[in-house]
């Protein structure tokens, strides 16, 4: 028998401030896609568990990444999610400017201090990878390589042919929920029949499984209708990918705060296809529903009578291996 983590680390904001470095902060986070980055001073940016970073295509066409924070004042440098900067960096506080290596360019307006280095002052870097365009940043660049983290994502994309459309949709949804509880839901389909009645309809619930490979937990289920493809797969800590019949989701659960996550979902799909429309009404539904339960269930940890629980062997073993993982990046 396996019990679950404590609840206190559900709803403690001491928890969450120790996962900001120990998860977030040493791990791979997704950003965004090379296809949102193709011209110098292309940018896309975000905040990941309170690291507002971003990421910006240089005159070299080479991507960079930086913590989206002055030198200065600490004023942000974009405010946007994703846009064209020109050939610098500015600061949206004081006018700094910043060449799109990182080096400070231009104080501004400062005046003459004694002591002051301009070559002291860049941006603060982070590490940027990709895989299969998807571009991924470590805060605290000591995280392993991230074709390591990928591999079993990139063989099960492989054996499967999947492949993206060109065109990309931002949405994203918030949930008055800690990410764990969220992540959670996601890595099992034990509540399916329970939660998702018109998805239910189109798997065979009855073949559903979940399988981990590394630090990816695979579901792969029998479609018997509908806009699904069976196939969705979740990456340590909080990346999923949603295959569709006609496109792909990717999905980023991402903490703003130890009580509340977002969900950004980017699409991949083509455009001239009547399917979007059917796509986007699905995954609607079925983030609506998640909602629903994971702020319910989130109360009731909130409330204080629930400790610990039990997992079950035939459906949540990737809630344990996400839960071991949890445990371990909080001793």
């Amino acid at each position: 028998m396996q019990l679950t983590l404590a609840s206190r680390h559900y709803r403690d904001p001491e928890t969450y401030a120790r996962e900001r470095t120990t998860v977030f902060g040493a791990g791979w986070q997704f950003l965004g896609h090379e296809a949102e980055v193709t011209q110098p001073g292309d940018y896309v940016s975000g905040d990941l568990a309170g690291w507002p970073v971003l990421v910006v295509r240089g005159a070299d066409g080479t991507l960079r990444g930086f913590h989206n924070v002055c030198r200065h004042r600490a004023g942000p440098l974009v405010t946007e999610p994703k846009g064209q900067c020109g050939g610098e960096l500015t600061c949206r506080y004081h006018g700094w400017r910043y060449a799109l290596d990182g080096r400070l360019r231009s104080a501004v307006d400062f005046g003459a201090a004694e002591g002051f280095d301009p070559r002291e002052f860049g941006l603060h870097p982070v590490t940027v990878g990709l895989w299969r365009g998807f571009i991924f940043v470590n805060v605290d660049g000591k995280a392993g390589p991230l074709a390591e983290l990928v591999a079993p994502m990139e063989a099960l994309f492989a054996a499967r042919g999947v492949t993206l459309a060109p065109a990309t949709l931002r949405r994203s949804h918030d949930l008055a929920c800690n990410w764990k509880t969220y992540v959670e839901n996601y890595l099992e389909g034990y509540h399916i029949s329970a939660v998702h009645p018109a998805l239910a309809a189109e798997v065979d619930g009855s073949a559903y499984r979940v399988r981990m490979d590394g630090a990816v937990a695979i579901h792969e289920v029998p479609t018997l209708s509908g806009v699904n493809d069976g196939l969705w797969a979740w990456m340590w800590p909080n990346l999923a990918f949603n295959v569709y019949r006609y496109g792909m989701m990717v999905e980023h659960m991402r903490p703003i705060g130890h009580d509340r996550t977002r969900l950004d979902y980017l699409y991949f799909y083509d455009p001239a296809s009547d399917d979007m429309e059917a796509i986007l009404k699905a995954s609607d539904q079925l983030t609506l529903e998640d909602k629903i339960i994971c702020e319910a269930v989130q109360k009731n940890l909130d409330a204080g009578i629930y400790e610990t629980g039990v997992l079950s062997p035939r459906h949540e073993d990737g809630v344990a291996w996400f839960q071991s993982q949890i445990a371990r990046a909080l001793t």
